[in-house]
Order: structure tokens, then C-alpha cells, then sequence
């Protein structure tokens, strides 16, 4: 009956915030590591010099 739907809903709602909790939770710890190991080691992480967009973009050539 009713009980039951409602029971499932709960149910449902507490295991999927549990679930974002720790899927949020990995992608913190991911993202900490990943920091730490870039600010041990900068020079493999250069910042690439800035290029304007006609750099960027190949050359028009109309096709008749």
C-alpha cells in the first residue's frame, strides 16, 4: 500500500544522498592528490603561452 511507497521513497532519498556524499567524496580526494602531486612537480605543468585566435584557425579557402 501507501506505507510501503513511502518507506521506498525514504528509503530511496537517503541512499542516493548517501551515495552523492561518497561518490563527492572521491572526486575531492582525486582532486587533492592531483593538486598536491602538481604543486610538487611544476615543471611538468608549464603554463602554455597564449595564442590569439588567427593562430588558432586554419586558413579560409572557399570551395567553388
Amino acid at each position: 500500500g501507501v506505507h510501503r511507497q513511502v518507506l521506498f521513497a525514504t528509503l530511496g532519498c537517503f541512499l542516493g544522498y548517501q551515495l552523492v556524499k561518497r561518490a563527492e567524496y572521491v572526486h575531492a580526494k582525486v582532486d587533492r592528490e592531483l593538486f598536491e602531486y602538481m604543486r610538487h612537480h611544476p615543471a611538468d605543468f608549464q603554463a602554455a603561452e597564449k595564442k590569439r585566435v588567427g593562430q588558432l584557425l586554419e586558413d579560409f579557402h572557399p570551395v567553388r
